[in-house]
């Protein structure tokens, strides 16, 4: 199976069978599947396409409505293609740019290949302005730089994408997530068409959402395997700040001063508790991220190839263990 193309929808009937014949169209002479992953749809979406005579159409009914990450989670567990795609259930994105994203990652060495909405079809206030306070956001804290951080269209190399820890509403930061293992990503020009049928599920509410996720993000990506450096740098500020504050009180005292009851001693004690409590946090976190890493059997880098004579080894005998584990699961 060369490509996987996961498609999340919730509530989507109409646009189904025109996107199946799109991607029919698109894929022609390819070796591929089509994984529709039903997240809780009530319009009778899973039962038209359960009904449906395809051989190359995968259907998976999620229990109830668990948000388009675990959908997406889901449908990469299932996928079986060596490549694989998401995109909306919408028909605004376009399959006939698959083809060309699919080459990229395959020829020319990408792990990550990411659509970009350059003539996007959405509503000004309601979508675009969102996603624009939302990409300068993400793009100026996260350190990955790309245009458009909300395309679903995408296409990964299958052990990138089954690699991502999906949780929660990260389907946002699918290229931050990815960057954390040291893929490489790049982002291409791709067609988007304005909805035909149903009613979109995204507004200018999730600005709020992106920002909230976007704080566990910055925290993944830049202090996942150094969690001392962001606590104790906080706690080491707020405690010499108090300790100052604390040592100009107590000069004013020795020299006669009263200081009980100034606002600026209850601060100086308050930014020297602030202080100890975020340096025992910051300990507390780097022991929890140890034994994160230790008790999986991970390691807090990614190796991408070892060769030795010209031929590609297991980059250390522990990876070569779990690895092992993992097929025989």
């Amino acid at each position: 199976m060369q490509l996987s193309v996961v498609v999340t929808i919730l509530n989507e009937r109409e646009n189904i069978e025109p996107l199946i014949g799109q991607l029919h169209a698109a894929l022609r002479g390819m070796e591929y599947e089509i994984v529709y992953v039903d997240d809780g749809s009530t319009d009778g979406s899973v039962q038209l396409l359960q009904s449906l005579p395809d051989p190359r159409l995968v259907v998976v009914e999620l229990r109830q409505n668990y948000g388009q990450s675990l959908a997406l989670m889901a449908g990469i567990d299932v996928a079986r293609g060596r490549y694989i795609a998401t995109m909306d259930g919408d028909l605004q994105n376009d399959p006939s740019d698959l083809p060309a994203m699919l080459e990229l990652v395959r020829d020319r060495g990408w792990d990550v290949v990411v659509g970009e909405r350059v003539n996007r079809q959405d509503g000004r206030v309601n979508r675009k302005l969102p996603s624009r306070i939302a990409n300068w956001i993400i793009r100026n804290l996260s350190g990955v730089h790309l245009r458009d951080y909300g395309c679903a269209l995408k296409v990964f190399r299958a052990d990138t994408a089954k690699e991502l820890g999906i949780y929660g509403e990260l389907h946002r930061f699918i290229s931050v997530l990815a960057s954390l293992d040291g893929a490489r990503i790049t982002q291409v020009p791709v067609k988007h068409h304005a909805r035909r049928f149903g009613e979109s599920k995204y507004g200018i509410g999730r600005t709020f959402k992106v920002v909230s996720d976007l704080l566990l993000m910055v925290f993944l990506k830049k202090y996942l395997r150094k969690p001392m450096h962001l606590f104790a740098q906080a706690g080491l500020a707020l405690f010499a700040a108090g300790a100052l504050i604390n040592l100009y009180l107590l000069l004013l005292k020795l020299l006669g001063q009263d200081i009980w009851g100034k606002p600026l001693l209850i601060l100086g004690a308050m930014l020297i508790l602030a202080g100890v409590q975020l340096i025992t946090v910051g300990i507390v976190v780097e022991v929890l991220m140890r034994t994160y890493y230790e008790s999986q059997g991970k390691r807090p880098y990614r190796i991408r190839e070892i060769t030795r004579s010209g031929e590609p080894v297991a980059a250390t005998p522990l990876e070569g263990a779990v690895r092992a584990e993992r097929q025989a699961r």
